[in-house]
């Protein structure tokens, strides 16, 4: 995840730098490592990820040393099923789900015409 997070750069519409944290990150439960978190708190940048049993255990076992526990939002994980829908209706054209293409400009057109196709076509 932290590899991903450091390459993104989103241009602003006008004129600047561009934008390097987004508002806001929802993953599941495989993104809810410790070094994962740190890693969001110390760049502001807000999270929705759960929590799995083991770690919560864990941070109880320890008590107050465990720490508090995460703050969880249901109501915006929830959100997350949408994202992964969209992704698996985009798997659905085969060009995008085995990318045939070598170029990623050639791919990112691909993944562009079946997102328009998505939305004329629902």
């Amino acid at each position: 995840m932290i590899p991903v997070l450091e390459q993104i750069r989103v241009p602003r519409p006008e004129v600047g730098r561009p934008r390097t944290r987004p508002d806001h990150l929802g993953g599941d439960k495989a993104y809810s490592s410790r070094g994962n978190r740190h890693y969001l708190r110390r760049r502001q940048i807000k999270h929705t990820i759960p929590e799995p049993r083991n770690q919560r255990a864990n941070r109880q076992r320890r008590g107050s040393k465990g720490g508090r526990p995460t703050g969880f939002d249901r109501s915006t994980y929830r959100r997350r099923n949408e994202v992964e829908r969209t992704i698996n209706r985009l798997k659905s054209f085969r060009a995008v789900a085995t990318r045939y293409d070598k170029r990623a400009y050639v791919f990112h057109g691909t993944v562009t015409v079946a997102a328009i196709r998505l939305w004329l076509h629902p």
